[in-house]
């Protein structure tokens, strides 16, 4: 009990005449009110919370086609061909081949958790530090500097495969061929897979970031008392 009230004594000390970086810098390494295993564990949960909550939700049908935040539309070459083709008459067309784009996002998607977990479990209470006094999206950084790489590569080929298995690369082909015997239009040949992957990534670090933003800046959305705890530093 005397040891709890030292360092809670110290803590509030701390808080009075310096700041979040001199009161995290100077917790004790275990036990006590907070620990800098505590802020360890919390920075965890609170990358573990955003991850199966937000990455869950990207994986199911529609979890990328019906949320605006994150839809994958046509790149800039290919918006040339959607409007033809709705020129023409082809709305329904151009219509199924953005649904085909989101789709592979969404097959993709699901190689993403087991790397996410396994970079959750390598923060150190340095890293963790880093992610309490950083910004609103420190955590999702975190992430994408250590998984970026690896998640392209697990992405791309499923994605090239669910492109091709669902006829989009054949349907883009044809669509594209159609639209590059228009007289005065210059001729399209984008790398469907690689965008696909780039976005897919991208809405996957948006969703994320998305929900730390709101466990940061709202108490309702800590959804443990470890959380509380730890983000309540980030409060004062």
């Amino acid at each position: 009990m005397k040891k709890i009230t030292i360092i809670l004594v110290t803590m509030i000390t701390l808080s009075s005449c310096g700041s979040l970086q001199e009161i995290v810098n100077n917790l004790p390494q275990g036990g006590g009110a907070l620990s800098q295993l505590d802020i360890g564990n919390g920075l965890r949960q609170a990358l573990d919370q955003g991850i199966h909550k937000e990455v869950t939700k990207l994986m199911g049908e529609n979890g990328f086609y019906k949320n605006e935040l994150v839809k994958i539309l046509l790149p800039e070459e290919l918006q040339k061909v959607d409007s033809g083709l709705r020129k023409i008459g082809l709305s329904s067309v151009a219509d199924e081949g953005l649904k085909l784009l989101n789709r592979a996002a969404e097959d993709a998607t699901k190689e993403a958790l087991p790397i996410f977990v396994n970079a959750v479990k390598d923060i150190t209470f340095d890293d963790a530090k880093n992610i309490l006094l950083g910004d609103q999206r420190a955590a999702t950084s975190y992430l994408e500097t250590r998984t970026q790489q690896e998640l392209y590569s697990k992405f791309s080929p499923v994605i090239q495969n669910s492109l091709g298995k669902v006829g989009a690369t054949d349907l883009w082909g044809k669509a594209i061929t159609k639209y590059n015997t228009i007289p005065f239009t210059n001729s399209v040949n984008p790398d469907l897979t690689d965008y696909v992957t780039q976005k897919a990534l991208e809405g996957v670090f948006k969703m994320i970031s998305q929900e730390e933003i709101e466990i940061r800046n709202k108490v309702g959305a800590r959804s443990t008392d470890l959380l509380k705890r730890v983000f309540a530093l980030q409060d004062n």
